[in-house]
């Protein structure tokens, strides 16, 4: 790509902004997505390259266009923003949980369909989802998977975004859009407790998104990775 851009959503901490740095330190032009302006622009300047703030709330159709008025040109696009919920089986799940849908599904859809006109216009354009292994229904209903119910709105939201993978990548092919999933792996993030307890260091998980946003035009598209560039089952 001859001075490539990338946009990652939810970018001002986590996995998304070490996925943004490591994007920067190779040389694309990286906007760093926040709901939050002041900590966008903490991480923005804290990232060594071309980064920068861009105001963008997935969950905000105003926010979504002003965002895609300041983005003349866009060659990477990673759905990175996500919600947990609470650590709960479906039965036992308040209602009002199952509204990180709005983040998670829904933000997706209207980032992506905002972007394309600029998604369209690049020469390699690529979209990367970041998931999550435990959305996987094959793991899910598997004799490895151990907590089997928990988490259940959050879980529900990432296999909803992996049909989305599928869906989008099959419509977007004759634009040469490739698009793909990631199963990032528990990380040391502020997602929930379980991962903040967690050892799992977020630059494996964000090297696994920037192999997706950097894939060849042979590459793969329509397909479900685990950080380490293994498939994942749906």
């Amino acid at each position: 790509m001859d001075h490539p851009v990338a946009l990652i959503s939810g970018a001002s901490r986590g996995i998304g902004k070490v996925i943004a740095r490591q994007l920067a330190a190779v040389g694309l032009t990286v906007h760093v997505g926040s709901g939050d302006a002041a900590r966008g622009q903490r991480a923005a300047a804290d990232i060594v390259g071309d980064a920068r703030l861009l105001v963008l709330d997935v969950t905000d159709a105003a926010s979504i266009a002003d965002a895609t008025s300041q983005v003349a040109a866009l060659d990477i696009l990673v759905h990175n923003a996500g919600v947990s919920g609470d650590d709960t089986t479906a039965d036992q799940e308040n209602l009002a949980t199952f509204r990180i849908y709005e983040t998670n599904v829904c933000g997706v859809v209207a980032v992506t369909n905002a972007f394309l006109p600029a998604l369209r216009r690049s020469a390699h354009p690529r979209i990367v989802n970041i998931s999550s292994g435990t959305g996987s229904l094959a793991w899910a209903t598997g004799p490895q998977f151990a907590h089997r119910g928990s988490y259940a709105a959050y879980r529900s939201s990432k296999a909803a975004l992996n049909a989305l993978t599928v869906f989008y990548a099959d419509a977007l092919a004759g634009d040469g859009v490739k698009v793909n999933a990631l199963a990032p792996g528990l990380r040391r993030t502020g997602l929930n407790a379980t991962a903040a307890a967690s050892d799992g260091d977020p630059a494996q998980a964000a090297a696994g998104a920037v192999r997706l946003a950097l894939l060849p035009d042979e590459g793969p598209s329509g397909e479900f990775f685990s950080w380490d560039g293994t498939p994942v089952p749906w």
